[in-house]
């Protein structure tokens, strides 16, 4: 999980050790996994082979996604606020090649400050995954945000689906909460945060306001958002058939709208 804790109700130390903590098991590995394959999906049907993308990702975590992207030999900016997952991010590089190291660059800062750190237009690609339910007010994050990408760049963002709230308290047989959640847009993550969700018509109209109109969307996590962090992977076999599964209904009609989270996909105005 990207986060920055300077933002409100953003991570705590403590938070951010119980994520790392889980982040090899099953539901984050789901994420990411998905995430990964379909932020590849965009970038190979928006840009050549081979090209190098410049990248950068807000909100990085543990650096996850960015070794990806670096490892498939684009160059990428992290932007981390929270001291602990930078420090992850830092030791997760320092065992990657000399090759990959050079092509990442970590900076300390929040989100919402892109515009003291970087000139408009200097990335191909934007991502901020798990970011925004920790903003109280994202629209001027996202409009920096835009602001980074050159003309045709592409905005990846990874948010809580608040038109979903009550699937996990309904799994769970909590009555109450389900039926609550279908009048808020709030509710307390498996870090014990207090946060926010997105819903996709309202981002939707959002994207377009500030020039990077929605192009894709997927739905990640539908089957497997109900598990402890604490579960381990399964055997590679069953792993393949959950990721396969998951993958398949993220992208199709009714199951993706029941997503936890939503990844979007927004393209820069030429």
């Amino acid at each position: 999980m990207s986060a920055d804790s300077s933002q409100p109700g953003g991570f705590t130390p403590e938070a951010s050790a119980n994520w790392l903590a889980g982040a090899g098991g099953l539901r984050n590995t789901v994420r990411q996994e998905l995430v990964a394959r379909q932020l590849e999906e965009q970038i190979t049907s928006r840009y050549p082979v081979g090209q190098r993308l410049r990248v950068l990702d807000v909100g990085m975590g543990q650096g996850t996604q960015a070794l990806r992207l670096a490892r498939a030999g684009h160059t990428v900016t992290g932007l981390e606020s929270d001291a602990v997952m930078l420090k992850a991010a830092r030791e997760a590089l320092a065992g990657e090649p000399a090759g990959i190291r050079e092509r990442v660059r970590l900076v300390e800062g929040d989100g919402r400050d892109t515009g003291v750190h970087f000139l408009p237009g200097s990335f191909d690609v934007v991502l901020c995954h798990g970011v925004l339910m920790y903003v109280e007010e994202p629209d001027a994050l996202l409009a920096g945000l835009a602001r980074m990408l050159a003309p045709g760049g592409l905005l990846s963002l990874l948010v809580r689906n608040g038109d979903a709230l009550a699937m996990r308290p309904a799994a769970a047989g909590d009555w109450k909460s389900a039926l609550s959640a279908f009048d808020t847009e709030t509710y307390t993550n498996r870090l014990g945060l207090r946060v926010r969700a997105d819903r996709l018509e309202a981002l939707t109209a959002t994207l377009a306001g500030i020039a990077a109109p929605l192009h894709a969307w997927y739905g990640v996590r539908i089957f497997t958002d109900h598990v402890g962090n604490d579960v381990e992977l399964p055997a590679a076999d069953e792993l393949q058939q959950v990721l396969a599964l998951e993958e398949r209904a993220g992208r199709t009609d009714p199951y993706r709208g029941v997503a936890a989270l939503l990844h979007l996909c927004g393209v820069r105005r030429i």
